[in-house]
């Protein structure tokens, strides 16, 4: 196990609920990364994937011990930024709020995200002043390749997050679908932000594991739907993945990076600003 970090890849993957593993032990390096935040959910390990060196680590770590409240969300990624990272893939488990929209078992890479999380550190910025452009939360490249990497992946909609670890009850979820909100997820906030402020290009690849409470029948969401489904999906999700890392765009000049061209931020970016 390597212990000091050093730049080993360019791209991650942070693998979600029920995605505890991806990467074969043939020719892979794990890192024991130490951050300003504390440790990350798990060591992270690095492998090759279609020629290209790529490092994974499991968000909620590898038996599922970090719930999504709890999750070190800096340290995760101050983690990856640390070993080099600049495009990060977010595989996750995500709610459908509209059956007329979403169906359990799609994939989606959302375009928009609403964060209503609360008590999460969500910023790398501790004192002074740094304003980061977030309209568009997601690098569209990374969106580009991972909808072209198969014919079942489709692109847009808007995913909101909670804290959990509860799900939302039928009147939430109702809330949430009258806003015109498509997926609902427990982990996509503060992430995507904090790899913003990082400079790293980022996007989520959310497989819809149920309907949620407000557009389910019965008894509504259960936590063993949720795991089985991800289970189901997972040769098809690593699939995914390969096919979109193999087809990353080259990052130089990506808005996700460029932002802070010129700034003073309020922070230090791990490895240099470029």
């Amino acid at each position: 196990m390597q212990t000091t970090p050093e730049p080993a890849a360019e791209i991650a993957v942070i693998g979600g609920t029920g995605f505890y593993a991806w990467l074969g032990d043939a020719g892979a390096t794990t890192y024991e990364v130490k951050t300003p935040y504390g440790m990350p959910s798990a060591p992270v390990t690095v492998g090759e994937v279609a020629a290209r060196r790529v490092a994974f680590l499991p968000r909620h770590g590898v038996g599922h011990e970090h719930p999504p409240h709890r999750i070190d969300y800096r340290a995760n990624l101050w983690a990856l930024r640390s070993l080099g990272v600049r495009q990060v893939i977010a595989p996750c488990a995500v709610g459908g709020l509209r059956a007329d929209q979403v169906a359990p078992g799609d994939l989606i890479v959302p375009d928009q995200l609403v964060d209503r999380t609360s008590g999460r550190a969500g910023t790398y910025v501790e004192s002074g002043a740094t304003h980061v452009p977030f309209a568009d939360p997601y690098c569209a490249g990374i969106s580009s390749a991972l909808v072209g990497a198969s014919d079942d992946v489709r692109g847009g909609g808007t995913m909101v997050v909670i804290d959990g670890p509860r799900f939302s009850t039928r009147a939430e979820s109702r809330a949430y679908a009258a806003q015109g909100w498509d997926l609902i997820n427990m982990t996509g906030a503060p992430e995507a932000a904090l790899a913003r402020e990082l400079r790293m290009c980022y996007a989520p690849l959310a497989l819809v594991t149920d309907l949620d409470a407000g557009a389910a029948t019965g008894q509504g969401v259960g936590e063993a739907e949720v795991y089985a489904r991800f289970r189901e999906n997972l040769e098809r999700l690593g699939a995914v993945l390969t096919a979109a890392v193999a087809d990353l765009p080259d990052p130089t000049g990506c808005p996700c990076g460029t932002w802070a061209d010129g700034l003073s931020l309020a922070y230090d970016i791990p490895g240099g600003a470029a």
